[in-house]
């Protein structure tokens, strides 16, 4: 049994079958099967394939749509809006007939990114127990498996959707996605309807495989000799079996699910991205932009998980890929409206990039849902998020948002802070609070410019709010010819 969380490579068999799959359009999409969880509050979206011009109607919860197919034998009717609860039918009737049972409506949350998101349940802190108590019918999973495509797929080659239960999340290689889990669970304690998860990931793979190629074209002409070859291999009919072909992934596991009604998304991904951070800058806004774009639902709730600490712990300041893809996470979150992160700089494990207090991922993220996905004001959803910082003396002052309940040291006292004078060097700094305010100093720098915290892979930091949540890494340099995010919320 090959193990999820290092699956780094698909069998040509799947991939090809997959393919061969999308020859046959169903009159009904496989998205829509028994025990699925429709969207509410939307007119959720039901599409299949049938005569061109043939009427179909779809019927549930007393409300009916009906769509005409178009010339390519595709009909989407839009049927609501729904309200939460179930279990119930879902009718549909054209050129042929299909009746959905034990259909439930709530959220549905699409689970994308590595193999942190798709990590199962099994290798997580009280795996077997966590699996045994995985009881709740009111969670549904619908998994999409690994699939490349060079072109769009139109349906997808996953399902059924499956009734939360101890053997459906912990079947397959390690069970379904824990980060994915942990945040339906959390969501069910806190809004109560069902909730739908449609786990799409793929361990070790890049953000360029889950973005269009119309969005790579136009905006990263470093990846034009990609492209190229993504277009040969599409002209010449080469069937692909890499996940790591640009948006192979997109093509395969994102595009076959769109339009379906969906609340929202969370995120897990950038340890494949490190390398290349500062691109991470641009493509991870691109690709939510476009996501967001072609589902047609405005601009859904985006969640994303900033990379947790991993790998050996720096003795001095240096600098550090990893804590440049945190960046570029921050100022997504930061510039990008109706994002949420999730920060784990606290959770990770030196010598796994894989922490297993994924329970953790999953209660940070339903705070960020809070907030974002379902406007709860009044709940503490983020930790401390540098604002500004002004020099008084030989002193730096920094100021933070989402300081609830205060700042507080976990530790005798305040660590991860490093500063720099003109000359770029930097030292380990003193840092004290003092109310909303972070003092930070060393006698080695009599005349403060920047300021970083938790500026590494694995650094040792302990910054966090009154409610116990961990503060974001951040800088207030721009070197070398940099740009730092502004804060925009």
């Amino acid at each position: 049994m090959i193990k999820h969380r290092f699956r780094l490579a698909l069998l040509a068999a799947l991939s090809l079958g997959a393919a061969r799959a999308q020859e046959a359009k169903p009159f009904l999409s496989p998205m829509f099967t028994d025990n699925m969880v429709l969207q509410r509050g939307i007119k959720a979206p039901v599409w299949g394939w049938t005569k061109p011009g043939e009427e179909v109607t779809v019927t549930v919860q007393g409300k009916t749509a009906r769509a005409k197919a178009g010339a390519d034998g595709k009909w989407v009717a839009k049927v609501g809006p729904l309200t939460a609860g179930g279990p119930m039918h879902v009718d549909v009737v054209g050129s042929s007939q299909a009746m959905l049972d034990n259909v439930l409506v709530g959220d549905v949350w699409i689970c994308s990114g590595q193999s942190n998101m798709e990590m199962g349940l099994r290798y997580v802190n009280n795996g077997d127990a966590e699996i045994a108590g995985a009881t709740d019918p009111d969670i549904r999973v619908f998994r999409v498996p690994h699939t490349v495509a060079l072109k769009p797929l139109e349906t997808p080659p996953g399902g059924p959707w499956q009734i939360g239960s101890p053997r459906t999340m912990g079947e397959g290689a390690a069970g379904m996605s824990a980060a994915a889990y942990f945040f339906a669970r959390e969501l069910r304690r806190k809004v109560g309807v069902p909730i739908g998860l449609v786990q799409t990931c793929w361990g070790g793979t890049y953000a360029e495989s889950w973005t269009s190629r119309e969005v790579l074209a136009k905006g990263f002409p470093e990846m034009a000799d990609g492209l190229k070859n993504l277009d040969n291999w599409i002209a010449e009919g080469k069937p692909q079996t890499s996940p790591y072909i640009l948006s192979s992934l997109y093509n395969g596991m994102i595009a076959p699910v769109i339009p379906f009604g969906i609340k929202g998304a969370i995120w897990y991904q950038g340890e494949a991205n490190a390398n290349h951070a500062f691109r991470y800058r641009d493509l991870l806004p691109a690709m939510i932009t476009d996501w967001r774009s072609r589902w047609g639902q405005k601009d859904f709730p985006f969640l994303i998980v900033q990379l947790a600490n991993y790998m050996n712990t720096q003795s001095q300041p240096a600098e550090s890929e990893w804590a440049e893809l945190r960046e570029a996470q921050l100022m997504t979150f930061e510039n990008l409206p109706n994002t949420g992160l999730a920060v784990t700089i606290d959770i990770g494990e030196e010598k796994d990039i894989h922490p297993r207090n994924k329970q953790e991922v999953g209660r940070r993220l339903a705070l960020a849902a809070e907030r974002v996905a379902y406007g709860r004001r009044g709940v503490a959803w983020s930790g401390p998020i540098y604002k500004g910082m002004k020099v008084k003396g030989s002193q730096a002052l920094l100021s933070f948002r989402f300081t609830d309940g205060g700042l507080a040291a976990k530790g005798d006292k305040l660590t991860g802070f490093q500063i720099a004078g003109s000359d770029r060097k930097w030292f380990w700094a003193d840092a004290s609070i003092s109310g909303k305010t972070v003092v930070v100093s060393s006698p080695s720098v009599s005349q403060p410019v920047a300021v970083r915290y938790a500026w590494g892979s694995n650094p040792i930091c302990n910054l966090y709010n009154g409610a116990g949540l961990p503060a974001s890494p951040f800088r207030t340099d721009d070197w070398p010819g940099m740009t730092v995010p502004k804060p925009a919320k």
